[in-house]
Parts: C-alpha cells; structure tokens; sequence
C-alpha cells in the first residue's frame, strides 16, 4: 500500500507493520544509539565520580572538610551548569540539530575536566563543576531525542533505555575508576579528570554519523533524511515512514505561523497535558531520591557504621553495579510490558525499600540513645546497605528508564526538542534541590526521617502516574499525536477542530 494512495488515512498509519525491526537486527540502529550514549555515559560518570571524589577533596581540602555547604556546592554545582545547558539543549537541538548539540557538549565537557584535574583550590573546582554541567545538560537532552528520531517504534522504547543503560554503566565504571585511584597521587584528580576522554572519543565518532533524519526533513533536507533511513528500514517501511514525516512537517508549518514554540507549549492543550506527563515524570524521578544514593552512596554506607573509605566505595561499587542491572532487565520490559506499567511496579519498590532504609536508620538511632549502639550497629549498617540494594532493584528498571524514553516520544515533531529541553530542565532543577539539601535535611530531621519523606514523594509519584501518564509502547510519532489530542479533545476531536480551537 503507498501513503500516497491514502494521505492521513488513519486505518494505513494504525496498519501492522511489515518488516519489524528487532534490537539487535540492525546495526546502523544499534550504532547509533551507543555513540548517542556516550553521552549518557558521560552523565553517569560524572554523578558517580564525585561521590567517591568527594572523600578525598575533603582530605586535601580542610575548608571543604569542615563546611558541608562547600561540599554540596561542590556536588551540586554540575547540576546547576546542567540546568543551562538542558534549557539551552532544547534551543540547540531545534535550531542547529542534534548532532552539533552533541558536538559542542564534548567540547564544553572536555574542558570542564580539564579545569577539574588541575583546580588549585576548591573554587577553580567548582568553575570546572559547572562547565561539565553544562555539556551533561545538553547531552541529556539531545542523547534521548537523537535516540528516538533515528530508532523503529516497536523497539523506541528499548534504545532509548539504552541510553540509561550508558548513564547507569557510566556510575559504575565511576566507582571502578574511584577505587583503582584510591591509593595513587593526586587520587580525585584522576577520577575527574578522566571524564574527558569519553566526550573526546565521543566527537570524532559524531563527526562520522548524520544528523536525525527527522530534523533533516523538518529542515527541508528531504534526500539527506531519506537515505538516513534507507538504512534503517525496508523499502515497503521506509515508505511508509516518509508518509509519516511528510504529515509531520505540514504540522509543523501549521502551527509554526503562530506564536513562539515555548508559549505553544502552555498555548495548546494537548502538548500542555504531553508536558505535565514528561515534566511530572521528570520531577518524580529525582525527588524519589535516585540522585542521593548515586552522589552519596559511599557518605550514606559510612552512615550507616562502615567508616572505611575503601569498604564505602566497594560496597557503592555493588550498588552502581545492580543499578546498570536493573537497567538491561528495563531495557528488556520497556517494550514488552510498556512505559506505564514498569514506572508503577518500580515505584511499588521503591516505596519499600525507602522504607527500610527509614527504619534501618530508627532503630541505629534508637540504639545509640539506649547505649546499644556498638552491640547493634552492624545488624543495622547492613540492614541499611540491603535497602540500598533493593532501592537500586526497584528504581532502575522502571523509574531509570520510564521518564527518558516517554519524554523522547510524547512530543509533536515541531516541539520535541523544546518540551525536551524544558522537562530535562524540570529534571535538573529537581535533582539540584534534592543534592543541594541531602545533607542539611539529613542534619535537620536525621537519615529515617530524610528516608520517610522520600517514600511519601514515591507514594505521591505512584499515584501521579496511575493518574496521568498514558501507555504509549509501540505507538508510532503520529500516533502519539492522535493520543495526546484524543485525551484533551476526545475521540471525535477532528484535526480541523483542534486547529480551530488553537486560532491557526
């Protein structure tokens, strides 16, 4: 059947395809996506690194040893570099493309190593913090969004997880890192230092990829788009998903005759509802506390009674390891049992073991307070370190993954780069808040207490999700369209009512 024989036709673009495309079946995808991950790779390393980093930055720098507000400004610092640069990421990846944002994010990162590795003081540090912040900012925006452009629906879902897979396997290879420069010179220095290589290997190979055949359309480099993804699809599926691009840009040409993209998106109602989905999912994702065990796993394990540096950087190490775990077993399930599904079962997890973690902490206090502290604190310590461990279970096959993959898909074609960039930026300035305050609420109200608010924002975040976040596995862009504006205009919305509705 061609698109040309039906335009819009909504029984060909809800028609079962032929020639699926399976994970591993095409290389050209499947590079792709890992050279777009290292991107992803990069975020990961960075969050991972300054957890171990961090407690040798304290030896070497008693100013830092003795203010923990330096020490969260030191952590936290990235993230604030990493709020530009998702808001900026949405900006590039629109008006420039997604391959020279990720060109000019090695860069940016690279130097930022640089400035890390050779920091005088804890100040030229924290300048280096945020210049690294600032090209994770827009690789995280961009890795997910060139991802789900150049990847086949039926398997969208699992490439842009793997994305996460290179996030979570960046953490690990952190800790590696962490632990082999324990006892050599200059030991923090090499650990932030080393971030830079990926970004460098990561240029040369971008320089060799294309751009994301649907901006090239968009952009009206229709041929180059084209014999993209020629080498993507069959004959018979390539058709069929220029058909789709084509409807795509007359969108886009529609709606781009009225105001500015970023007033659309709180303009039209069915990219508002797309946005409170993504944004939400983003937001719940750092405040269910993901981000205090990746930055301060080795501080939470000494905590929790093993004050050995080495033993809090191998027991982090177990953690980071089940981490990039549970994201192959999500890579798997995202596809087969859909985005919705997983980030509910996950949360269901990830209520509990905070709870654990809660009541691991209570009773080594209560222990403490009643003289018991040194007949305990071992039972305790290790009770902590378990609901670690099921924390990580539970978090990364779901809530890792969910968030990115429904962002990189939820979005019309003429906003996935802003809404992308806004709700990365959503995800940021939360992970900032929680990183910034770990410490101080820890001081303030003690860690069950901290653990106890976590699990109530995981309780909240389960029904957000119940309540709001549609399924959207294996649904083409178009289709996803269709959903989004069923949902704020019903079944029988029209696309000529909705573009009267909106003023085009």
């Amino acid at each position: 059947m061609r698109i040309e024989d039906t335009p819009g036709s909504s029984g060909y673009l809800d028609s079962v395809h032929d020639g699926k495309v399976t994970y591993f079946s095409n290389r050209y995808v499947l590079g792709l996506t890992v050279t777009a991950g290292i991107g992803g790779l990069l975020f990961g390393y960075d969050t991972g690194v300054i957890s171990g980093a961090l407690l040798y930055i304290r030896d070497d720098f008693a100013v830092v040893n003795h203010n923990k507000i330096i020490q969260e400004t030191i952590v936290s610092m990235a993230i604030v570099g990493a709020i530009i640069g998702a808001a900026a990421g949405g900006w590039m990846n629109d008006k420039y493309g997604r391959k020279k944002a990720t060109l000019i994010a090695d860069v940016v990162f690279a130097i930022g190593s640089v400035v890390m590795a050779a920091a005088p003081d804890p100040y030229v540090l924290i300048a280096g913090r945020f210049l690294v912040g600032l090209g994770i900012g827009v690789a995280s925006v961009t890795a997910p969004v060139y991802i789900a452009e150049s990847a086949p629906s039926e398997i969208r879902g699992g490439l842009v997880a793997t994305n996460v897979l290179m996030i979570t396997g960046g953490q690990f290879l952190s800790y590696l890192v962490n632990l082999a420069f324990t006892e050599v010179p200059g030991t923090w220095r090499w650990m932030l230092g080393a971030a830079g290589v990926p970004a460098v290997i990561q240029f040369f190979l971008m320089l060799c990829l294309p751009e994301s055949p649907r901006w090239l359309y968009l952009k009206n480099e229709r041929s180059k788009a084209i014999n993209v993804l020629s080498k993507i699809y069959d004959p018979n599926r390539l058709e069929e998903e220029v058909g789709l691009l084509r409807i795509a840009s007359e969108q886009e040409l529609l709606q781009s005759k009225s105001s500015s993209r970023f007033w659309n998106v709180f303009k039209y109602k069915e990219i508002r509802i797309a946005f409170l989905a993504g944004a939400g999912l983003q937001a719940f994702q750092q405040f269910t506390g993901i981000n205090t065990v990746m930055y301060y796993s080795p501080t939470i394990v000494q905590m929790a009674g093993f004050k050995s540096n080495q033993l809090a950087l191998l027991l982090s190490l177990i953690v980071a390891g089940m981490n990039a775990g549970g994201t192959v077993v999500g890579i798997y399930l995202i596809d087969r049992c859909g985005r919705r599904q997983l980030a509910l079962t996950s949360l269901a997890g990830v209520i509990v073991s905070l709870g654990i973690l809660s009541g691991a902490f209570y009773l080594q206090s209560s222990s403490l307070m009643l003289g018991l502290y040194e007949s305990s604190k071992n039972g305790y310590g290790w009770l902590a370190v378990l609901g670690l461990a099921l924390y990580i279970a539970s978090f990364s096959p779901g809530m890792g993954p969910v968030p990115w993959a429904v962002n990189s898909e939820i979005y019309p074609e003429a906003y996935r780069g802003t809404c992308g960039g806004m709700s990365a930026t959503v995800n940021w300035v939360s992970n900032l808040i929680v990183a910034q305050t770990f410490l101080s609420l820890v001081g303030a109200v003690g860690s069950a207490g901290t653990f106890l608010i976590f699990a109530g924002i995981a309780v909240a975040a389960f029904l957000f999700v119940f309540i709001f976040v549609p399924e959207t596995k294996g649904l083409s862009f178009d289709q996803m369209d269709r959903l989004f504006k069923e949902k704020a205009w019903g079944s029988g919305y029209g696309t000529i009512g909705v573009l009267e509705r909106n003023g085009i």
